[in-house]
């Protein structure tokens, strides 16, 4: 089995360099050959990302998330689009819409949304799109911003009737470990019933812990956990369904030429 964490906060599960590259070592010990590190602002990318220069499994997402609205950090679009420009970093993320969390004016959080959309493009970069209770907006701003690489949907929270219009769109669906919870019949209709080919998986590390870990704090080492579980949903061999989720991460990333 071949997997691919789309979706892993490294700098929040562990600050030490050298935890870093051990959990990195420790996912591919349990068939995770690549990973997504994802930096909620730019501070953390800047920092995180020599740690991980010399690690080639590891490839990277730059941006400002809706936490950091408030405070985005002086002259952050050139940073953004410096550091989109270094080796191994193939989306601007992760972006997106929080009106759930009080992080800042719902106006101020579309306005840094979609200038980073436009900066993707410009970038020729796909995006990593955060939404949490914030489905109507985000909708609406990709259907007129969506870059030409397109997007993925991460951590899906919504129901299959929102993917459907979703997947009318350039955009990837990925489930976290909160798939495998026993009351998430919504995000179980959705893996179930969308197309293969437009899905991914990720740890969303260190949260959404699988239910089989619950109590821990998550790594991309448990992203077997979901491989198995959506499988399940699907019908499926798990090995199956691991080879087209690789499959369709390394076509999002720009990663299979």
């Amino acid at each position: 089995m071949r997997l691919f964490d789309t979706h892993a906060h490294i700098g929040l599960i562990t600050e030490d360099p050298i935890e870093q590259l051990l959990t990195v070592q420790e996912a591919k010990q349990e068939s995770v050959e690549g990973i997504v590190s994802i930096c909620n602002n730019l501070r953390d990318f800047y920092q995180i990302y020599p740690n991980l220069k010399s690690e080639e499994s590891i490839y990277h997402s730059i941006g400002v998330s809706p936490s950091e609205v408030a405070h985005p950090g002086e002259d952050w679009e050139a940073k953004v689009s410096e550091g989109a420009r270094l080796e191994r970093v193939v989306a601007v993320g992760e972006i997106g819409l929080d009106y759930y969390h009080k992080f800042g004016a719902r106006d101020a959080q579309v306005e840094l949304f979609i200038r980073q959309l436009d900066l993707a493009q410009k970038l020729g970069k796909p995006v990593i799109i955060h939404n949490r209770e914030a489905g109507g907006d985000v909708l609406e701003i990709l259907r007129e911003r969506l870059p030409e690489r397109g997007g993925v949907l991460h951590c899906y929270s919504e129901d299959y009737e929102y993917a459907k219009k979703a997947l009318q769109l350039n955009l990837y669906i990925s489930f976290a470990g909160n798939v495998t919870y026993r009351n998430a019949k919504n995000l179980h209709d959705t893996a179930r019933q969308m197309p293969l080919e437009r899905m991914l998986i990720e740890s969303e590390s260190p949260f959404m812990v699988p239910a089989a870990f619950r109590g821990k704090r998550n790594k991309p080492s448990y992203l077997k956990e979901t491989a198995v579980f959506v499988a399940e949903l699907r019908g499926l061999p798990v090995e199956e369904l691991a080879e087209a989720l690789l499959a369709n991460s390394l076509r999002f990333f720009g990663l299979d030429s």
